[in-house]
């Protein structure tokens, strides 16, 4: 019985390390971003849509925005040079 409260809480945060660590290595890149991978602080490459594993803590993934973006900007009033 003893046993059992020494290594019941040693499963429990062995299971939460675990699922950090799994939810932490796990990208998901969507159709229209690209991921760059960083790795110790050096890009380690590009990568297309999909689902990808890093190593949490070595690796870093930015996720670009490939998508066009308009902007309305209003007409200005300028005067020239020659008028």
């Amino acid at each position: 019985m003893e046993d059992l409260f020494t290594t019941f809480p040693v499963l429990i945060v062995a299971i939460f390390v675990l699922l950090w660590f799994l939810r932490a290595s796990l990208r998901i890149v969507k159709e229209y971003e690209r991921g760059v991978i960083f790795r110790l602080g050096r890009i380690s490459g590009a990568k297309g849509p999909g689902l990808f594993w890093i190593i949490p803590i070595v690796d870093q993934m930015i996720l670009v925005d490939l998508r066009v973006v308009t902007l309305d900007v209003p007409s200005q009033e300028a005067i020239t040079k020659d008028n």
